[in-house]
């Protein structure tokens, strides 16, 4: 035993390595960046991330492709379970309002190489999409001109016929990010104000589509004649919501600002609601309109709201819905060069990234070089790369960070509050302080004297009611543990109860017999899992926004980022397991060595004393000190008997 244990010791220490939660510091609202941003600043913020060129063109293509009319209840089950992930993220903004997002809310909850892997998704993430959009903004206003910035480029200056790159460098692409990536530098002013600018104009431009479109909705578009309402029927609508859902994402950008908010625990929940209900109303609204204007089996796909208004005989229209569309794109390219150098600015403030891009330039209050360096990287990827085969890679990042925030928000509700340093003292001025873990000894006589009463009803504890049920089966479990063991395992029951129905019937050709033993398995695993966390008492915080239905909303979004992904192509699973070895290698490589959790590992612990109750009803102090993998070596050993003084 011996032996196993001194040979375990190192995979142990790894484990714990790799698994080490961010320490938070007890005051959450200091920060070396500018807290400036109002509620109605990160609401606009919201609505220019989600409400970009898809209102243009992802309506159009569903319709058509897709879900005919009923597009409009695609887009009503696409914004409810937008609405699920919206709520955790609105939660963590509000509890923890530290730039960095999914990565962030992941580091404190789950673990260190976790939360470094969804950082790496994410950033990989908003690189792709803004060098798609920019992309997007280039062809869309190329086309406008008749395609003459293409003719000019590939006839004057260079074009190449090389798989994954463009047919030609777009630098008009590449132009306008630099161009936006440094008015960011500038300040989280600036971003703020033109953002104010282009969603001001694209909201316009909505409400303009959405007047003139019904003064010319003819209902009969809608009628049996044109194939009726729903033609593709309940499969067509679900399918369209899985489409839709993506229309969404953009959200996060509020997340990631919640550094920068006035009032982060007020601002962040209600400027998600608000952003979310009004790009719904949008979307909801924008489908409406088209499907009553033209027979949606006519639609362009490409550009179905000016192609509808020039079929109707109002070409000037389509004017001002090109002009609304640039503008729309103009906020999502904001918000993706608004968010990325956050998140990157972030893990490298942690010391899992290099240290060059935690820097803050200390008069604008930004972090200059990851806006700059990545925003020089987004321009390369839009002047070389065809984004068209990787823009599906975007999927993957968003549903992975989504299931991790929602994992992440069941495992802190449950979880006991760990005390920090700031919370013992208001002297000292390193914001890095450790947190004590010295317990005095009024406090802990208190919890010896309740011992019998309250410490099974704490956070992480069973409920009251159940106690006399389950005690013997969990109740020497630590706070937390079993809430931590059944969110693994709600997570692996739903990755399998989703694989079974995608590819059980088709690829893996179940008998029916086993497919339906699979599904009641799997099911019955993720409705136990759910039940095991509702049974154990959860934090109660009237002070922040919290999630409502703990643990069934989480435990939804799980379930249906899961589903999203298994319907992904192979493909993109095998770019993405290459992403993730080249994030493992940079971490092994860089993160793991400077991380700043590692560092506070390494220095000296503080004191922590330990009182025990002798079945004489003496009290025993042993002081020791703890060391680093949560070793404990005694320093000091004092025994003071108060003989019957606790009866």
């Amino acid at each position: 035993m011996a032996t196993c244990s001194t040979g375990c010791a190192p995979a142990v220490r790894l484990c714990q390595r790799l698994n080490r939660l961010k320490t938070l510091d007890g005051d959450m609202m200091a920060t070396s960046l500018k807290r400036c941003l109002s509620t109605l600043d990160l609401t606009l913020m919201g609505v220019g991330g989600m409400v970009g060129s898809g209102l243009y063109v992802l309506t159009g293509t569903v319709a058509k492709d897709t879900a005919g009319p009923a597009v409009i209840i695609s887009f009503v089950f696409a914004g409810i379970a937008s609405l699920l992930a919206a709520f955790c993220y609105a939660e963590f903004g509000a509890r923890i309002p530290k730039t960095g997002s999914a990565y962030m809310f992941t580091y404190v909850s789950v673990g260190e190489v976790w939360a470094f892997l969804i950082g790496w998704n994410v950033i990989l993430e908003n690189m792709i999409g803004g060098a798609a959009v920019a992309r997007a903004w280039s062809g869309y206003l190329d086309s406008i001109f008749n395609h003459a910035i293409q003719n000019f480029t590939e006839t004057h200056i260079m074009q190449w016929n090389v798989p994954f790159l463009a047919h030609y460098p777009d630098l008009l692409a590449a132009g306008i990010l630099v161009f936006a990536s440094v008015f960011i530098s500038f300040g989280v002013q600036v971003s703020s104000y033109l953002n104010h600018i282009f969603s001001t104009i694209s909201m316009g431009v909505i409400a303009f589509i959405l007047v003139f479109g019904f003064v010319l909705a003819d209902p009969a578009n809608w009628s049996q004649e044109q194939g009726g309402f729903a033609p593709y029927g309940m499969s067509g609508i679900l399918a369209g919501s899985a489409t839709c859902f993506y229309a969404f994402v953009g959200f996060d950008v509020i997340a990631s600002s919640s550094e920068e908010a006035k009032n982060p625990q007020k601002a962040v929940p209600v400027a998600t609601a608000i952003s979310l209900g009004l790009a719904a109303t949008a979307y909801i609204l924008v489908s409406c309109v088209l499907t009553l204007m033209v027979p949606w089996r006519t639609l362009d796909p490409n550009s179905a709201l000016a192609d509808a208004f020039f079929r109707r005989g109002y070409s000037w229209a389509g004017i001002v819905v090109a002009v609304g569309s640039i503008c729309a794109m103009n906020t999502v390219l904001l918000c993706n060069l608004f968010s990325l150098p956050r998140i990157v600015y972030a893990m490298a403030e942690d010391g899992l990234f290099f240290s060059i891009f935690a820097r803050v330039n200390p008069v604008t209050k930004v972090p200059v070089n990851a806006i700059l360096v990545f925003g020089i990287l987004m321009a390369c990827m839009a002047l070389m790369f065809d984004l068209e085969a990787l823009v599906q890679f975007l999927s993957i990042g968003t549903l992975l960070a989504y299931t991790f925030v929602a994992a992440s928000v069941i495992v802190l509700r449950f979880q006991p509050e760990k005390t920090n340093s700031k919370d013992t003292t208001t002297t000292s001025p390193n914001v890095n302080a450790e947190p004590k873990q010295y317990e005095s000894f009024s406090d802990k006589l208190q919890l010896v004297e309740r011992q019998t009463t309250r410490e099974r009803r704490g956070v992480g504890h069973l409920k009251a009611y159940w106690e006399p049920y389950l005690d013997r089966l969990l109740g020497d479990c630590e706070p937390g543990e079993v809430v931590a063991f059944c969110v693994m395992t709600l997570i692996v029951s739903s990755v399998s109860l989703c694989a079974v129905l995608e590819f059980g019937n088709e690829q893996l050709q179940f008998p029916v017999w086993c497919f339906t033993m699979l599904l009641v398995i799997f099911t019955l695993a993720y409705v136990l899992s759910l039940a095991l966390i509702w049974i154990h008492e959860p934090q109660r915080n009237n002070q922040t926004f919290q999630v409502p239905l703990v643990p069934l909303t989480p435990g939804a979004s799980i379930l249906f980022n899961v589903f999203l992904m298994m319907k992904l192509s192979l493909l993109t699973w095998i770019r993405f397991t290459v992403w993730i070895a080249i994030g493992l290698l940079v971490y092994f490589g860089y993160g793991i060595w400077h991380s700043k959790e590692g560092l506070r590992e390494l220095q000296p612990k503080d004191m922590a004393a330990r009182y025990v109750v002798l079945p004489s009803g003496s009290l025993v102090e042993t002081v020791q000190s703890v060391q680093p993998d949560g070793q404990v070596v005694t320093s000091a050993h004092q025994i003071r008997c108060f003989q019957n003084s606790l009866l």
